[in-house]
C-alpha cells in the first residue's frame, strides 16, 4: 500500500465519521425534544428484540437431541416470547428497567471512555476523549439517583445528551485527525 492509497483511506475514514457524528447530533436533538416519546419507542422495540429472540430458539429446540433438551430450549423461546410480548406490549412497566439498564451501560461507557483517553492522550483531539467519558459517567449518576422516579424522562433525555456529547467526541476527533492527515500529507 502507498503512502497516498494510506492517505486517502484515512481521510475518507475521517469523512465517515464525520458523517456519523452529525447523525449522532440529530438523533440526540429528537431524543432531548421527545424524551418520554424515545423511551417507550426503545422499550417496544427491545420487547420485539426479545419476540423475534423467542423465535429462534423455536427453531433452534427443533435441532435438539432428545426430548428433553427440546423442551427446556422450549421453555427459554416461551420465555422469550411471552416476556418479550409483554414489555412490546406494556412499555411504560418496561421503561423503569430499562432505565436502570442505560445507567449501568452510561456507567461502563463512562469508564471505558476514561481509560480509552489514556491510551490516546498524546493524540490531537484526545481530550474530547475525556470530556465524553466524565460527562457519560455524570449522566449515568443522575440516572441512577433520582431512579425509579427518573424513568419516564431519563431513558429520552439522558441518552440525547449523550448521542450528541459523543457525536460532537467524534466530530472533534475526525477534525483533529483530518488536520493531522493535512499536515502528513
Amino acid at each position: 500500500m502507498t503512502a497516498d492509497s494510506t492517505t486517502n483511506v484515512l481521510r475518507e475514514t475521517a469523512g465517515i465519521s464525520i458523517g456519523w457524528s452529525i447523525v449522532m447530533l440529530v438523533l440526540g436533538i429528537v431524543s432531548i425534544l421527545m424524551p418520554l416519546a424515545t423511551g417507550v419507542a426503545v422499550s417496544i422495540f427491545i420487547g420485539w428484540i426479545m419476540v423475534f429472540g423467542g423465535f429462534a430458539y423455536v427453531a433452534y429446540a427443533f435441532a435438539a437431541q432428545g426430548a428433553g433438551a427440546f423442551l427446556w430450549r422450549l421453555l427459554v423461546a416461551i420465555a422469550y416470547v411471552a416476556g418479550g410480548g409483554y414489555l412490546a406490549f406494556h412499555p411504560g412497566i418496561a421503561l423503569e428497567s430499562l432505565t436502570l439498564v442505560v445507567a449501568v451501560i452510561l456507567l461502563v461507557e463512562g469508564i471505558t471512555e476514561t481509560v480509552v483517553f489514556f491510551q490516546f492522550r498524546p493524540l490531537p483531539g484526545s481530550g474530547w476523549i475525556l470530556i465524553d467519558g466524565l460527562l457519560t459517567l455524570v449522566l449515568s449518576y443522575l440516572i441512577f439517583h433520582p431512579w425509579p422516579s427518573s424513568s419516564s424522562l431519563a431513558v429520552g433525555t439522558l441518552l440525547g445528551i449523550n448521542l450528541m456529547v459523543s457525536g460532537v467526541t467524534r466530530l472533534m476527533y475526525a477534525v483533529g485527525a483530518r488536520k493531522t492527515i493535512k499536515a502528513i500529507a
